[in-house]
């Protein structure tokens, strides 16, 4: 009042200057906030993007290895011709109809293949005192210079496996049965060439096409 201030105005501007004070302190608390927040923020983000990163290669990994193991086994390839030497790590037999087999291979198989087949004698317990003479081999070789003829033998370790590759259960002509058959290439086309080829000597009355693959297991 007048020129001179009364106690409450003093009290009045004091506690103006007291709110001024208290909202910069807020004001400058919430700026810093904003500040940590933000800084909060992009560690946080830039963990997120790390961790996602990670997990993306795991999952990768993982997916590669199960690609992996559910991709399917290569087949070794069959030599069907006697006259071309086979490019093979393995020892055959005589009898046998080789493969390619590559270096430190253990368990091989080979794609299917069709045969003729020229002769069957049952066997029973897998008898391995019961096999076609080796002689009817090669004198059927003979007749069949460009195509492998081959025989099986009871399913020892040594000796190669040979399943019907016809249906999706796995039956192993070697278990029941002594064959002697003559490679008849991979396609129907090349196997009925054959079927006549081998009719045509007229020395096997019950010859029949096969789809079958042949392998070992050196476990």
């Amino acid at each position: 009042m007048g020129s001179n201030p009364t106690l409450s105005a003093i009290k009045d501007l004091r506690f103006l200057i007291a709110d001024f004070r208290l909202v910069f302190d807020l004001s400058h608390r919430d700026a810093h906030l904003e500040n940590l927040l933000k800084v909060t923020e992009k560690k946080y983000l830039r963990r997120i993007v790390g961790l996602t990163i990670i997990l993306g290669t795991l999952s990768l990994s993982i997916g590669d290895s199960v690609a992996q193991r559910r991709r399917p086994t290569r087949h070794a390839a069959i030599c069907g011709n006697p006259k071309i030497s086979c490019k093979t790590t393995a020892s055959f037999q005589l009898n046998d109809l080789p493969f390619e087999v590559g270096k430190n291979s253990v368990i091989v198989d080979t794609v299917p293949f069709y045969a003729i087949i020229l002769k069957s004698v049952a066997v029973k317990e897998d008898n391995c005192e019961v096999f076609i003479a080796e002689r009817d081999r090669l004198s059927a070789q003979v007749l069949f210079p460009d195509h492998k003829v081959f025989s099986s033998r009871c399913t020892d370790p040594e000796n190669l496996f040979y399943a019907d590759a016809s249906s999706r259960t796995p039956r192993y002509f070697s278990e029941t049965h002594r064959i002697m058959a003559v490679y008849a290439g991979t396609t129907p086309a090349d196997a009925n060439r054959m079927l006549d080829a081998v009719k045509a000597t007229g020395k096997f009355p019950g010859a029949n096409i096969r789809r079958m693959r042949t392998g070992f297991n050196g476990t």
